[in-house]
């Protein structure tokens, strides 16, 4: 079993946001002192017994089967992504602290191919691995002349002024970073570089703690961002992500819009009108 004050804390937040009547259970008319299904109630959804489902919340039932965490995961209703970050706790890589990524010369020769398109390569803890100039041009930050731990998705989302601006619905884009984050560390728990990273961001930055305590799980996938930019106002822009095939930790991520729309337009201002540092 892996960290099992996170598989606990996890656990119970899913517990609570469910009601009895939710999962078809009878709701008796005793005050509940806590909201949600009692560890009793999810026991008897999932098919096992109240002292399993206990040891399972504590982290305390070793070889816990598939079936049974498939179970637990259905009673739940978790969806995707939290079915797959109950697994990570439940079964983690014990591989512990990695040494720092590296990016293939041949994935840099790629980002520098694509002169017009924003690109960047995120690594573990959402690092930022490597980048082209669009991308530098895009966030208007000079992400050579940052720190390791500051050239980091969330670190710049949450503690940089400058990011904070370029994404016209903060909150949203913040919520994202923070649950793929977490999805993240379900990965890695394993490695003591992401307690202290989080601990630090959590000192750093009230709403990054704030958020991290709701316990939200995502993975990086696809989709779209308002954005804004001093040098073509709002705009929108699509976004794909792309692991690679020999390091699952690295992702590239690539900002795109439509072709003939005012996006489009507004995004070959950012890419010709700053001159942003060089990959």
């Amino acid at each position: 079993m892996g960290n099992k004050a996170e598989l606990g804390t996890f656990l119970r937040s899913r517990r609570a946001r469910l009601k009895p009547e939710d999962a078809g259970l009878q709701q008796y008319g005793e005050r509940r002192r806590v909201p949600g299904l009692r560890r009793e109630e999810l026991a008897q959804l999932a098919g096992v017994s109240v002292d399993y489902y206990v040891r399972f919340e504590q982290g305390r039932a070793e070889n816990v089967s598939d079936a049974v965490v498939e179970a637990v995961a259905t009673a739940l209703r978790l969806d995707r992504a939290e079915r797959q970050h109950l697994l990570h706790l439940v079964r983690p890589d014990v591989t512990g602290a990695r040494p720092a990524q590296q990016v293939r010369p041949g994935l840099r020769r790629l980002l520098e191919s694509m002169p017009d398109t924003p690109a960047v390569v995120v690594g573990r803890r959402t690092d930022i691995l490597a980048w082209n100039e669009p991308f530098a041009a895009l966030m208007l930050v000079d992400l050579a002349m940052l720190t390791r731990d500051q050239r980091n998705m969330t670190w710049l989302h949450f503690c940089d002024e400058r990011l904070r601006g370029r994404f016209a619905e903060w909150g949203c884009k913040a919520r994202d970073l923070v649950a793929i984050l977490r999805m993240d560390l379900g990965r890695h728990q394993c490695d003591p570089g992401y307690t202290d990273f989080i601990e630090w961001l959590a000192e750093q930055s009230p709403e990054f703690k704030e958020l991290w305590a709701d316990l939200e799980v995502r993975e990086k996938t696809h989709g779209s961002y308002p954005m804004w930019h001093p040098a073509a106002g709002d705009f929108t822009l699509s976004y794909e992500t792309m692991r690679m095939p020999d390091d699952p930790d690295q992702t590239l991520v690539v900002y795109t819009a439509e072709a003939g729309s005012p996006s489009a337009a507004a995004l070959r201002l950012v890419v010709d009108g700053v001159k942003a540092p060089a990959l």
